[in-house]
C-alpha cells in the first residue's frame, strides 16, 4: 500500500473538517442524508438557517475527496503510455492552461493533466479566502 499513499502520486488524503466546527456539522448532515437513501434533490437542499456558501463548500470538498478516491483506483492503469491524451471520448480533448507554466492550452497525457487539475483544485480548497475553516471568517462568494 505504500505506492498508494505516495505523495508524488495522484492520491491525496481526504480534506477533513475540524470536529466541533459548523462545517463539520454540515458535513455530518450531508453524509447522513446522502447515505440514507433519500431523494438526491432533497439531500443537497440548503438546510434551513444555514449559510449557502458553507453548504456549497462542504459539498465541493466532499466531491473532491470522492473524485480523488475514484481516480486513485485507476491511476495505475491510466499511464502516459495507455492514456496519452486527456479526452472525453473520441470527439473531445481537454487541454491544460494555467497562465504560469502553460500559457496556451496544451495537450497533455491524461495522468499529467489529472495531476495538474487535482493540484489546482487542492490549492483552491485550501485557500482560506475561498474556503475558510473557521465560522465567521470573511470569505469570497462561492456561487
Amino acid at each position: 500500500l505504500k505506492h498508494v499513499f505516495n505523495k508524488d502520486k495522484t492520491f491525496r488524503p481526504k480534506r477533513k473538517f475540524e470536529p466541533g466546527t459548523q462545517r463539520f456539522e454540515l458535513h455530518k448532515r450531508a453524509q447522513a442524508s446522502l447515505n440514507s437513501g433519500v431523494d438526491l434533490k432533497a439531500a443537497v437542499q440548503l438546510p434551513s438557517g444555514e449559510d449557502q456558501n458553507d453548504w456549497v463548500a462542504v459539498h465541493v470538498v466532499d466531491f473532491f475527496n470522492r473524485i480523488n478516491l475514484i481516480y486513485g483506483t485507476i491511476c495505475e492503469v491510466c499511464t502516459e503510455k495507455t492514456c496519452p491524451v486527456m479526452s472525453g471520448g473520441p470527439k473531445y480533448e481537454y487541454r491544460w492552461q494555467d497562465d504560469l507554466k502553460y500559457k496556451k492550452p496544451t495537450a497533455l497525457p491524461a495522468p499529467q493533466y489529472m495531476n495538474l487539475l487535482m493540484d489546482w483544485i487542492e490549492v483552491q480548497i485550501n485557500n482560506e479566502h475561498i474556503f475558510p475553516t473557521n465560522v465567521g471568517k470573511c470569505k469570497e462568494k462561492i456561487l
